[in-house]
């Protein structure tokens, strides 16, 4: 039996065939055998379970505090030009009246 590839999405071990698809039982993504081995860097999907790529621009759809201020984030706050990270907090970027700030992308959706 041969090895299966983890999931791109979040690196579970359990996948499974489905015909020419993978399938990831524990974040439900698919994908084929030639996207895992074109696809370099890391794979970062939004809320909605569309995948995020440098340069997209992503909507805030929930309330977030500023780490160590009063600032919040609001919801619908438009984010330009994100840069996909590794790490805990996957997104990189400048908002308008913060700053520079690090985001999880399943606060994120793709705008």
């Amino acid at each position: 039996m041969s090895q299966l590839p983890p999931c791109p999405a979040c690196g579970s071990e359990f996948t499974y065939e489905d015909g020419i698809q993978f399938v990831c039982p524990e974040c439900a993504h698919e994908w084929n055998e030639q996207s895992a081995e074109t696809d370099d860097g890391p794979v970062v999907m939004d809320a909605n379970g569309n995948r995020l790529f440098d340069g997209d621009a992503v909507t805030v759809i929930k309330d977030l505090k500023v780490k160590g201020s009063s600032s919040v984030v609001k919801v619908g706050t438009k984010v330009k030009s994100i840069r996909l990270v590794a790490g805990d907090h996957n997104i990189d970027c400048k908002i308008q009246g913060i700053g520079a700030m690090k985001l999880k992308s399943e606060f994120v959706k793709k705008a």
